[in-house]
């Protein structure tokens, strides 16, 4: 739809389409959905997976509730201290954020290991320059003959 001769887009704006549909700008925003969909699924693997098999292996603890309650009534569970409106220090909210990031930071290391190695082989490999034809053999010849004076 055209606006009105008299209403002119800003000219910003059809800078703001020309970055926006750059391909860099296409591709951050691919990743990030990419990403949030990661994220999601090392969440579920931190709190589904590993947390228990920790807790069970360190004596049957659930990192989750791991908290100090810093004002408030003292509770068993971090929620139930939640629910009574009790100030906390989540201690094991905490630890699962770290385990989380060294989960995704460890992913990240060997994508971009495998991607280096594959851009290694690329640059290892350069394509070997055309053999030159006869005809281009002799007029070469004939160059370095008129060069030499000869």
């Amino acid at each position: 739809m055209a606006l009105p001769s008299h209403l002119r887009s800003p000219g910003w704006l059809g800078e703001f389409q020309a970055f926006v549909m750059r391909g860099n700008v296409v591709d951050l925003a691919v990743g990030i959905i990419i990403g949030a969909a990661f994220t999601g699924i090392v969440g579920s693997l931190v709190k589904d997976i590993a947390n228990p098999v920790l807790g069970l292996l360190i004596g049957g603890i659930d990192f989750s509730n791991i908290f100090i309650t810093l004002k408030g009534p003292s509770t068993a569970t971090l929620e139930a201290a939640k629910t009574a409106g009790a100030v906390t220090l989540n201690i094991g909210v905490f630890l699962n954020a770290i385990i989380q990031f060294a989960i995704v930071a460890f992913a990240i290391f060997w994508v971009v290991k495998m991607l280096s190695a594959l851009q290694r082989r690329e640059e290892a490999a350069p394509a070997e320059p055309p053999k030159p034809s006869a005809s281009e053999v002799l007029l070469t010849e004939i160059r370095d003959l008129l060069k030499s004076g000869k």
